[in-house]
């Protein structure tokens, strides 16, 4: 199953996951063996609503091990689900990091905007308490890296800045810091998404209007908009990217570097949208290779 169709086809597995709070594997994309001795994933509630749990990936063994939250995409619409962030879940266990997936409220079951960024914060910030406590304190919460891919990519970038938030702002106080951010072509700047129109007016359903009538939200959402992060943030972006166009994680970057912040880009010649969460790829590779380094 080609990549675009695997996503056309998700809908019906993502409310079900949801739902059952269990995840499905991606369709075409294929979820790596585990290594002998990995613990069963373990699904975790946050909220009290179908859609706020994670499940948490541990590699085998007792030692303390670094993790990485990662933020499934979908451009924040209920159809996807984590089930997509399942086998880079799975690849980090096999490289002996943890893994914390996430799910949150999306559009059409109760997301938006606050409701989608109160969640990824209050899922992020479980990692000192329920999370830590069924990983028998094996999370080494100094080793903390947020991945986030499309949708997801906007989600990590914003959690890395949420330390800017002023306090009452949703996702403010946060609990835990990350040491380093990945986004895999991530919408950044969502005042651009808007105008461009991405998703189909995935950016103004999101927020709930247009910059000219919602530009308080923006303003509080785009990661564009709170650079610089307190941490190193890299945006990794596929060059044949249709979904996301590139200039995303540009705009990214050249924002936060203005402001003297820790920012890069690497971009990946050849890669189209979906090739940075198939981890049988080169891209994911690529990925991976940079969570390690931030690690």
């Amino acid at each position: 199953m080609a990549r675009r169709s695997l996503l056309g086809g998700l809908a019906g597995l993502a409310g079900l996951a949801a739902c059952a709070r269990v995840p499905t594997p991606a369709g075409g994309v294929t979820v790596p063996p585990t290594q002998p001795g990995t613990p069963t994933p373990r699904s975790l509630p946050y909220g009290t609503d179908p859609a706020q749990f994670g499940v948490l990936h541990l590699p085998p063994g007792g030692e303390k091990v670094p993790v990485v939250v990662v933020v499934h995409g979908g451009y924040w619409r209920a159809a996807y689900g984590l089930e997509l962030g399942t086998p880079l879940a799975v690849d980090l266990t096999n490289r002996g990091i943890a893994a914390w997936n996430l799910e949150y409220r999306r559009v059409g079951a109760g997301g938006g905007w606050p409701a989608t960024f109160a969640d990824v914060a209050a899922g992020v910030d479980q990692l000192p308490g329920a999370v830590q406590k069924a990983a028998n304190g094996r999370l080494d919460l100094d080793r903390v890296v947020f991945l986030g891919h499309s949708a997801g990519g906007q989600l990590v970038g914003w959690a890395a800045s949420r330390e800017r938030l002023d306090a009452g702002a949703p996702g403010a106080d946060p609990q835990v810091r990350p040491v380093g951010t990945v986004s895999q072509a991530g919408v950044l700047d969502l005042v651009a998404g808007a105008a461009a129109n991405l998703g189909g007016g995935a950016v103004v359903d999101l927020l709930g209007g247009p910059p000219a009538t919602v530009a308080d939200r923006y303003a509080l959402a785009s990661p564009t908009a709170l650079v610089p992060a307190s941490a190193p943030v890299v945006c990794v972006h596929g060059d044949a990217d249709t979904v996301v166009p590139l200039d995303q994680s540009q705009r990214y970057v050249a924002a936060a570097t203005a402001a003297r912040g820790d920012a890069r880009l690497r971009v990946l010649p050849g890669a189209d949208h979906f090739a940075v969460i198939d981890p049988s790829l080169p891209a994911w590779a690529a990925v991976r290779d940079e969570v390690e380094g931030l690690l």
